[in-house]
């Protein structure tokens, strides 16, 4: 089939307006927001409006051979939603309509270009909360699905696997499939949502969402905890995971990385001269309570904790200050990227290893002649680090090494930005091989044709036919600004 023949075939489905092509697609649709994100021309990009439409082009590119990608907001940071020169994107935002809010399952069930503040903006008038916030609110749905994204609040609510209750999706047959629903457990056979969930477009395309939803908690505080040594914030982390205090937000940040966002935020958070010398980081701690004399008895164990762990004082930030400092760290990637970072990690690892991890990862870093600095969500044990080394070689050095000690320490190579191509080399090469081989005969099952993102994650190949090919050397890595 001619490129004319199939954007015939798609105009016919979505219709004219829905389909672009040629010089009408825009730079910003062929990449994400990764640091070393490639580009590549897709043949067209198609915006269909229903689950109906989908299946439609889904079934056009099966019969073609023509590989698809899913797009929504494209905040991603590993290339899963870069397309492939050739290829089709499908791009959800039409598809963000909010299709329901049920006060009594306290539920939402949403299109999967609904974004995370159009939703919060539905909810929160009820009282409610989606609690998956990955610090991108543009961020949809369905990408959140698509990478199981995190986030600042997995510690008290999980990720996204543990807040969807149900999806309706596409396969790569072309077939529609519902699984889960208003429910919060099933014990019916296998579970297609969370196999689903995480799998970065490469098992289906996600047309509807059910989320759960949680109460709105009036009250809150967030405590500030400046630390000497990096091996104390570790060793109260799991004290105050453990009290019963059921912490919303339990972050540490770097000395560098503080000074950095907090910069950028035009932040004073009055800390002395003296106590900003002798901390090396800082833990920030967010309560959240029903009544404001559950919060305060919550805030005095909590700083107990914190003084007994080694913290060179407690602080309660007044609700200005609170708010913009966690919007600071919520832009601490943006803060990188501006300051010329050129990768950012997201290893995993068990909590009581951090200090570790952190520890070789410095060591490393001297080795390879990187700088890495960063932050992580302390509560749930996943680490962020920017690294600055625009040497590739000595770069990657440091990644492999870097990623092999976290899996050397019962850790995974991410904890929320997902493999897509930016770690797909060291995510074959440290996977064991079964695990790979039992991964490449679901995708097959779910993508008989391996039309579905078929370069992402494994890198399982591109179905040969007319209309695209394998990625080329017209392709080109995006420049940072």
């Amino acid at each position: 089939m001619t490129s004319t023949e199939l954007l015939s075939r798609l105009s016919a489905i979505v219709g004219e307006a829905a389909v672009m092509h040629g010089e009408a697609i825009l730079p910003e649709l062929t990449t994400d927001e990764g640091l070393l994100s490639r580009t590549a021309a897709p043949v067209a990009v198609v915006t269909p409006a229903t689950t109906e439409q989908v299946a439609a082009i889904v079934s056009v590119a099966r019969e073609h051979r023509v590989p698809l990608t899913a797009r929504g907001s494209a905040t991603g940071l590993s290339g899963g939603c870069v397309p492939v020169r050739g290829g089709i994107v499908v791009s959800f935002a039409a598809m963000r309509k909010i299709l329901e809010i049920d006060l009594e399952n306290h539920v939402a069930v949403v299109q999967p270009g609904v974004t995370l503040y159009e939703l919060d903006g539905a909810v929160r008038p009820h009282g409610l909360l989606y609690p998956v916030q990955p610090g991108e609110q543009s961020s949809s749905l369905g990408g959140n699905v698509g990478t199981n994204a995190g986030g600042m609040r997995a510690v008290r609510y999980g990720v996204t696997r543990h807040n969807v209750l149900g999806l309706e999706m596409v396969l790569g047959t072309g077939e529609i499939v519902r699984s889960g629903g208003k429910f919060v457990k099933s014990s019916s056979g296998y579970d297609l949502t969370q196999l689903v969930i995480g799998s970065e477009g490469t098992l289906a395309l996600v047309t509807e969402v059910t989320v759960k939803l949680q109460p709105l908690l009036a009250h809150t505080a967030t405590v500030l905890a400046p630390f000497a040594a990096l091996r104390e914030i570790t060793a109260a982390i799991s004290p105050i995971v453990g009290s019963g205090l059921m912490p919303s937000i339990l972050e540490y940040i770097d000395s560098l990385t503080m000074q950095s966002i907090t910069a950028s935020e035009g932040l004073d958070l009055a800390i002395s001269e003296d106590l900003r010398q002798r901390a090396s980081a800082f833990l920030v701690v967010v309560l959240e309570q029903r009544t404001e004399e559950a919060l305060e008895k919550d805030l005095e164990s909590l700083a107990d904790l914190l003084t007994g762990a080694g913290a060179l004082d407690v602080f309660v930030l007044p609700g200005l200050a609170a708010a913009s400092l966690v919007r600071a760290r919520e832009r601490a990637f943006y803060v990188a990227k501006a300051a010329g970072a050129d990768e950012i990690v997201d290893v995993v690892l068990p909590r009581a290893r951090i200090a570790d991890f952190l520890e070789t990862a410095g060591k490393l870093a001297a080795d390879h002649g990187c700088f890495a600095i960063g932050c992580g969500h302390a509560g749930d044990g996943n680490i962020h680090l920017s690294v600055f080394q625009p040497s590739s070689e000595q770069r990657e050095g440091f990644l492999s090494e870097l990623f092999s000690a976290g899996i050397g320490l019962g850790g995974a190579i991410s904890g929320e930005h997902g493999i897509g191509t930016a770690k797909q080399h060291a995510f074959l090469d440290l996977e064991p091989p079964g695990r790979i081989a039992l991964m490449r005969r679901i995708k097959s099952a779910f993508d008989p044709d391996t039309i579905l993102n078929p370069d992402k994650i494994m890198g399982t190949g591109l179905p040969a036919g007319e209309g695209h090919a394998d990625r080329s050397d017209d392709e080109s890595r995006v420049s940072r600004p």
